[in-house]
């Protein structure tokens, strides 16, 4: 999925070009694989046993990764990457060359909200129907969150579950004191990433303001049996390569979209956190570790 805005708030670049981010986001998924292996088998002991899942719906699939373990976690069904950037679906369609699973995965370009109508079962006209909806971070990008939901839940099939991942807590990389600058630097980069959020939000076409109880969202939607589970990706140090490049990624997004809203102390410290040669660095230090906690909110429409 890609976002389109017009920021007009200085420096806060709130555009996200999800092409340019597309190695990004797969390495992203890569480091979460053990985690969306856990969340799919969890989601698959949701649905009733009785019930075929023949089709699933990875809607906001960016390179596919978890398109891919669903299709690996239910071998009978044809899994959709749906996403409005062409270039994230292309790599979703070489990540199930890759893995074996090109005739179990399937694309379909959409911007959402309006590519959500469901069409006929199949998707002609529409994404189609499904007995599985999957969502992950997707939702928060689009201006009336409640009316996606409404249109995730409309596409389920009887008896078809929608999952959606939103909220969880800020992910932990460092210690309070790193030795360089002030203690506390990320509490201070997790203030001004929620800033940026909240200008993000409010840029968006049609923005609507809505309180983000996810379960009583879903309960709106339609769904029942509503709840909520969290899954924790615990990486300890010392780092390997693949985690250390995600958090210098992640990194130099922050120096290079929020760090105005920081002072000069803090731009320094990013910047010494940013040099591949510094041993104080990101790709060097040894207490570099990865933490982060992912909420998974989901509900079931009538099988009547």
């Amino acid at each position: 999925m890609r976002q389109h805005s017009e920021s007009g708030h200085g420096h806060h670049h709130t555009d996200i070009d999800w092409e340019v981010m597309a190695a990004q986001l797969e390495n992203s998924g890569e480091l979460q694989l053990p985690v969306l292996r856990r969340t799919a088998a969890h989601l698959r002991e949701l649905l009733d046993p009785a019930k075929e899942v023949r089709r699933v719906l990875d809607i906001g699939s960016g390179p596919g990764v978890m398109t891919c373990v669903f299709a690996e976690a239910f071998a009978d069904a044809e899994v959709v990457a749906v996403d409005g950037t062409p270039g994230l679906l292309d790599r979703a369609l070489a990540r199930a060359e890759r893995l074996g699973l090109a005739g179990r995965v399937a694309v379909r370009h959409a911007e959402l909200p309006e590519g959500l109508d469901g069409g006929d079962e199949h998707g002609e006209d529409g994404v189609g129907t499904a007995d599985l909806v999957w969502s992950s971070r997707a939702v928060h990008h689009l201006g009336d969150q409640q009316g996606a939901l409404n249109a995730l839940a409309g596409v389920l099939r009887p008896g078809g579950l929608l999952a959606v991942a939103e909220g969880g807590l800020p992910m932990r990389f460092l210690p309070r004191d790193i030795g360089i600058g002030r203690p506390g630097l990320q509490a201070r980069l997790d203030a001004v990433q929620e800033h940026w959020f909240e200008i993000m939000r409010a840029d968006l076409p049609g923005s609507t303001t809505v309180v983000e109880d996810w379960p009583a969202m879903l309960s709106r939607a339609g769904l029942t049996r509503v709840g909520s589970f969290t899954s924790l990706l615990d990486l300890p140090a010392p780092l390997g390569e693949t985690a250390r490049a995600f958090l210098y990624t992640h990194l130099t997004w922050l120096r290079e979209t929020v760090s105005e809203s920081l002072d000069m102390e803090d731009r320094k410290t990013l910047d010494v956190l940013l040099d591949p040669g510094a041993p104080e660095g990101i790709l060097r230090r040894p207490d570099a570790f990865l933490l982060s906690a992912t909420t998974v909110f989901k509900g079931l429409r009538s099988a009547r």
